[in-house]
């Protein structure tokens, strides 16, 4: 195992549920000491992230290592300032006021360490009318315009299979911690940097978005099909569903060729683009008449060779056991003490000198409160007693 690029910088994570530990997760896979700093169990509060040893929690927090620290008592944010003298960065995904309530605001802890970068998600942002609501992924969906855009016409309002809002934000979050530790180089000085569930979604709606802000167009619900590439979509086999993205003169043309329909390149309704746009359910039910001839693999083979974009749809067991993704590593083995052998999702980025590790499985609560409050100057009786007080 290497030391990973990341190695020189401590994280203090503050984090709960999916969003923070999801920004966390990124600087742990690249090798920073990142510090899970968990209430003691005697404080009666959980970290709301499901059970610690269910997939979720498990894939949330590899790489991590946890103490447990009372905030909430005077020598708890003691010990956690301390900690932050030596930090390079802190997290929290709190409701807006709570790190003020606590005294851990950028303000306060820059006080004691001016390098600090303090990284924080809200569900709304850290000011505005709506900055004391509480964050949910699902919330964030609808406020954030995905919700109107997901499903079939005229269907209402779905939510996506995954939490992208959640995601999103903690991609936002780490990146922007990159940032200000680059821009720390120069300046020698920390900074705070925000994002938002609601901001995150905005942000990820990317071209349906700009579609009002520039031409004023709201995008409705497409279904499986693309909202703006004509033909893209599902189309069923006489064996299930692939998904085909044939827009675009060259494309389409290759896509007629290859299912044996020249017909769809010279019938007047489907002869440019304009064209197909406009009679798109017309063009795709005559695409399913002639796709409904093939094996779902044996046309996403003859397509692909033709240059013309299409893949399976599948489970995620299937999913698993597709050839590139083996290939791409994206279950990755790690041993828990408690669970054993297990695999957990690898990281997207490939980088060829410092790739990232799975080092560790998620730790136990508190599994290295002693080794990492000794790190931090506090010794063996020092330790008892916080126990004891149920400070740690």
């Amino acid at each position: 195992m290497t030391a990973g690029p990341l190695s020189r910088f401590t994280v203090l994570d503050l984090t709960r549920v999916r969003a923070g530990p999801t920004a966390v997760r990124y600087l742990a896979d690249w090798g920073a000491n990142c510090i899970k700093v968990e209430m003691p169990p005697s404080a009666g509060e959980m970290d709301m992230g499901g059970p610690r040893h269910g997939p979720d929690f498990q894939n949330l927090h590899r790489n991590k290592r946890s103490v447990t620290l009372n905030l909430k008592e005077p020598d708890g944010r003691a010990i956690f300032m301390k900690m932050v003298e030596k930090a390079d960065v802190v997290v929290e995904n709190y409701r807006a006021d709570v790190k003020f309530r606590l005294g851990i605001d950028h303000e306060s802890l820059k006080k004691v360490n001016p390098r600090i970068i303090l990284g924080s998600i809200s569900g709304f942002g850290q000011d505005g009318p709506y900055a004391e609501r509480a964050g949910f992924d699902q919330i964030a969906q609808g406020m954030g315009g995905l919700m109107w855009v997901t499903g079939m016409p005229e269907q209402g309002p779905v939510r996506a299979g995954i939490a992208v809002a959640d995601v999103g934000a903690g991609l936002h979050c780490a990146i922007g911690i990159l940032i200000a530790l680059l821009e720390r180089e120069t300046s020698g000085q920390g900074q705070w940097i925000s994002t938002s569930l609601l901001q995150a979604m905005i942000s990820m709606c990317d071209f349906q978005a700009a579609r009002w802000t520039i031409a004023k167009d709201v995008p409705g619900q497409a279904g499986n099909n693309h909202p703006t590439s004509i033909p893209t979509g599902v189309f069923k086999t006489k064996d299930g569903y692939i998904n085909i993205a044939a827009s675009g003169g060259h494309i389409y043309k290759r896509f007629c060729e290859c299912i044996a329909a020249p017909e769809l390149m010279t019938d007047e309704r489907f002869n440019s683009d304009k064209a197909r746009a406009k009679n798109r359910d017309a063009l795709n039910a005559e695409i399913d008449k002639r796709v409904a001839a093939y094996g779902s693999a044996e046309l996403v083979e003859k397509l692909n060779k033709a240059g013309v974009p299409a893949g399976p749809i599948y489970k995620m067991d299937e999913m698993f056991a597709d050839p590139q993704v083996k290939h791409l590593k994206m279950a990755h083995p790690v041993k828990s003490p408690k669970l054993g052998d297990i695999e957990l999702i690898g990281q997207a980025i490939n980088m060829s000198r410092t790739p990232f590790e799975m080092k560790t499985a998620t730790p136990e609560q508190g599994e290295h409160t002693d080794a990492i409050l000794k790190e931090f100057g506090y010794d063996a009786a020092a330790i008892a007693d916080f126990r004891k007080r149920g400070v740690v």
